[in-house]
């Protein structure tokens, strides 16, 4: 795995997010073998459909540049801003917005308790939200050069604190250090599922177990015991997309195949499958008609360069350390 430039495996991350969750966002709700019923060859294109124009991307990509925008303007991580760019982009009416994530940005509570409040009166907040916004984060936090246990601490922590921005169950920040460390993994040129030991080992042990068995190497879609708009089998199902094909374009494939929630499912198989494979791995006929809409911030639309060269600045930053007041407690 290690033929492949730093460079090529992190615009694949950044960019093969957003071609996943353009690609199965008009597939999203479908049954099983939707996307083998549309493309029986299994060459795919952007479609379209389901209210979005050809390579069109969601709020799974619109919410992962705001995430590096305040990354790379603040320097680091700077939660009120980043939650504050995600009101204003919530306020802007994008055509989907999950509605947990709804509820939380619309609540006119402050960012460092809007999202636990959702929580105490909900109940539930383990959607996959958190995993859709996560390629961008995981790119800047995954900077090659420290130690293994340093580089995992620093990214992991890093994922809990944005995903608890918008998610008050602790079982979406663990899901999302996860992903955030297989990512790192990838893109420093190893196996991505040879990771997931370690991965596991560094979550907190309140929801090791529940994650161990999403992402066993056994585990299979049709095991899930909820809807993979959830976080243990929307990873889990990325996971297993990687692990039982052979290029960026049949993970994708298979992803979608799963029907449900394809676009953020896809946009998930698509950043790790980016990391392993690289850019050069994602065909011209997905990235070409690749744009990014961001509700809110006028008329701006990102495309495929935009996206490379964000993957750039944010592969290219030297910030270390996370401040102290925001570490997990």
């Amino acid at each position: 795995m290690n033929s492949l430039s730093r460079r090529d495996r992190v615009a694949g991350a950044v960019v093969g997010s957003a071609v996943g969750d353009a690609l199965g966002a008009p597939f999203e709700f479908g049954p099983a073998g939707v996307f083998t019923a549309r493309f029986p060859d299994g060459a795919g294109t952007m479609c379209g459909g389901g209210g979005w124009d050809p390579g069109e991307a969601t709020d799974d990509t619109q919410m992962a540049v705001l995430v590096a925008e305040s990354l790379l303007e603040r320097g680091g991580l700077d939660p009120p801003d980043l939650f504050d760019r995600f009101r204003r982009w919530a306020a802007g009416e994008p055509k989907d917005i999950g509605l947990q994530t709804e509820d939380v940005l619309t609540s006119g509570d402050p960012w460092d308790t809007a999202a636990a409040l959702h929580f105490q009166i909900n109940g539930r907040a383990a959607g996959n939200g958190s995993l859709m916004r996560a390629a961008t984060s995981a790119v800047y936090f995954a900077r090659p050069g420290r130690k293994a246990d340093a580089a995992r601490t620093v990214t992991m922590d890093a994922a809990r604190r944005i995903a608890a921005l918008t998610h008050g169950d602790r079982a979406a920040w663990e899901g999302t250090a996860v992903l955030h460390e297989l990512i790192r993994t990838a893109l420093d040129g190893a196996d991505p599922l040879t990771a997931v030991p370690d991965a596991l080992a560094a979550a907190h042990p309140d929801h090791r177990e529940r994650w161990a068995t999403a992402l066993a190497p056994d585990w299979r879609p049709e095991a899930a015991t909820e809807f993979n708009g959830a976080v243990w089998p929307c990873l889990g199902t990325a996971l297993w997309a990687l692990r039982t094909t052979r290029s960026y374009e049949s993970a994708l494939a298979a992803a979608i195949d799963v029907g449900g929630d394809t676009d953020t499912v896809a946009a998930v198989t698509g950043s790790l499958a980016g990391a392993v494979y690289g850019f050069g791995a994602i065909p011209p006929r997905w990235t070409g008609p690749l744009h990014v809409p961001l509700p809110g911030y006028g008329d701006r639309v990102l495309r495929t360069p935009d996206l490379v060269a964000l993957a750039e600045r944010l592969n290219g930053h030297r910030t270390d350390v996370i401040p102290a007041e925001i570490q997990p407690s």
